[in-house]
């Protein structure tokens, strides 16, 4: 059974930094495209960011461009989303999600994979 986890949440407060974990068990990690996406409250969900299988591209919404990182590591099956300059509208609840397809993956409403989310509150 695939099973895709996120670590790292918490509380920041604004202009801070957090780094959220992802892994996937059950699957090769090194054949799935991952990403980030995020979901407020009262709003729906939203494309972060993602990395392709290799790790040679990556995409970032233009709201966390400059800010936020996303990378992995293969050695340790681990993706990472590196988030600083926090800023309170960033406050959401970050899933991860794998696909194979790196199409499929950034639209977001066909993934195969998510995780079950981590909370991220930014203070004022």
């Amino acid at each position: 059974q695939v099973q895709v986890a996120e670590s790292g949440g918490g509380l920041v407060q604004a202009g801070g930094s957090l780094r959220l974990s992802c892994t996937i068990s059950g699957r090769t990690f090194a054949t799935y495209a991952m990403g980030w996406f995020r979901q407020a409250t009262g709003k729906e969900r939203e494309f972060v960011a993602a990395v392709s299988r290799g790790g040679m591209s990556t995409l970032y919404a233009d709201s966390v461009k400059g800010r936020f990182t996303i990378s992995r590591d293969g050695a340790k099956d681990t993706m990472y989303l590196q988030m600083n300059s926090l800023k309170p509208e960033d406050t959401a609840v970050y899933y991860c999600a794998a696909d194979q397809n790196w199409f499929v993956l950034v639209n977001g409403t066909r993934v195969n994979y998510w995780g079950k989310g981590a909370l991220v509150t930014v203070s004022s």
